[in-house]
């Protein structure tokens, strides 16, 4: 299926927002995803289904300022 992960058209198999987060080896902690501009929950990840063409919104935490 194809998504538009941080505006950029992904290509993947993935059938979860888990099985995504794995698949693009996200940390455990400090990471944010949000599709269709809301947000979900990481404890949600595991059932939340994907869709072709949906937008996602990947936001990782870091130091500095």
């Amino acid at each position: 299926m194809l998504l538009n992960i941080n505006n950029t058209p992904y290509e993947t198999d993935a059938r979860t927002l888990a099985e995504l987060a794995q698949e693009r080896k996200l940390p455990p902690a400090g990471v944010a995803v949000a599709v269709s501009n809301k947000l979900v929950p990481r404890a949600g990840w595991s059932d939340f289904a994907l869709a072709d063409g949906q937008q996602i919104t990947i936001l990782k935490a870091f130091s500095g300022g």
